[in-house]
């Protein structure tokens, strides 16, 4: 399952209820500011110092929607290396998102660390329920990763590929733009993802956008396109051979099939789109020690590390990887939410609705 954004009428929905949700109890005023003063020591026994409270505590809340098999391959290192039990609620990010706020407005403390979508963060950020960090480790991470306000970081990009059949499309008849994809020889070939209103809205912007709205409505007329919903899902049915080419796909899904003998193969049609996906710990995680250690591993060596070894694009630029990060587009969480439901909308007119 991909980490899905939040669009059209499910963020106005989100939206009202992150209104009602930001309500600290004074209560919790003295704890906050503990957690507060912890995020942002910068002393020489941090590590040490976040190590011994977080083995107190004994275990961490991790609601994520980050792939099933990432997740356990990380929060496996977490727990061998530190000795303190992750225990993960996983999710599409929407329903992440859904599930915090509803926790929120109940005053229910449950869950210490988010991973997911930067729309979403940037959500929860706007609403107060994130703690803001100040890491040894953002200094290793690229400058876009890391906003000013230190409220999240990404962890890893998600890069959108163009995948395809090995058996079912020849390598010279590839496109070389999203132009060529008007060619006849596409017509019901290809494949798209139900939401993807993030990357269209960054092709569209980077390529001209009455050009390219012109060129998306042509093609879903002439051409068709099958939606989709779910990264995943759209991967694996090119692998099937069910869609021989898909416009979008997960960089990290695309090179795990075919890692596994699936006759897949990506590539990539400028520009190169790029979400960020990351960590932000609560604002009230009733473990902060342990949540401050597990978003550390996460941005630090070890986690990045794992991260480039299952396929995900890191964001430390002290960890290589196949794909240049400064030729990547990456999609700026702000402008998207301040200019979503603009985008939903031409999305679903235009590739959802446009070729039935």
């Amino acid at each position: 399952m991909k980490p899905e954004i939040v669009s059209g009428a499910r963020r106005r929905a989100l939206h009202a209820l992150l209104a009602v949700a930001s309500l600290a109890a004074p209560a919790f005023a003295a704890a906050q500011d503990s957690r507060g003063a912890l995020a942002v020591y910068d002393g020489v026994d941090r590590h040490q110092r976040l190590l011994e409270g977080a083995r107190r505590e004994a275990f961490l809340s991790l609601y994520t929607s980050f792939p099933p098999e990432d997740v356990a391959t990380l929060n496996a290192a977490f727990e061998k290396r530190y000795g303190v039990k992750v225990r993960a609620w996983r999710a599409a990010s929407e329903k992440v998102l859904q599930r915090i706020v509803a926790e929120a407005r109940a005053g229910r403390d449950e869950v210490d660390v988010v991973d997911s979508n930067s729309v979403p963060l940037e959500l929860m950020r706007r609403d107060g329920l994130l703690q803001p960090v100040r890491s040894p480790y953002h200094a290793d991470l690229i400058p876009a990763a890391v906003p000013v306000h230190r409220e999240w970081a990404w962890a890893r990009l998600s890069v959108f590929v163009q995948a395809y059949n090995t058996r079912l499309v020849k390598k010279e008849e590839l496109p070389a733009s999203y132009g060529d994809l008007l060619h006849p020889r596409w017509r019901g070939r290809l494949g798209i993802e139900a939401s993807d209103e993030d990357w269209f809205a960054e092709v569209v912007r980077n390529l001209g956008e009455e050009k390219s709205l012109r060129l998306f409505r042509e093609l879903a007329a002439k051409n068709g396109l099958s939606v989709r919903r779910g990264h995943s899902l759209l991967a694996q049915m090119v692998a099937s051979g069910e869609v021989p080419f898909a416009l979008t796909v997960y960089n990290f899904t695309a090179e795990q099939l075919k890692e596994q003998g699936a006759p897949l193969e990506w590539f990539v049609l400028a520009p190169a789109i790029a979400h960020g996906n990351g960590f932000a710990v609560i604002k009230r995680a009733p473990h902060p020690h342990a949540a401050l250690l597990y978003y550390e591993f996460m941005i630090g060596d070890d986690g990045q590390q794992i991260l480039a070894d299952r396929k995900s694009v890191p964001t430390s630029r002290k960890i290589r990887t196949a794909l240049d990060r400064s030729s990547l587009k990456i999609i700026d969480p702000v402008l998207l939410v301040d200019q979503g439901e603009r985008w939903a909308k031409l999305y679903e007119e235009i590739i959802v609705k446009g070729n039935r």
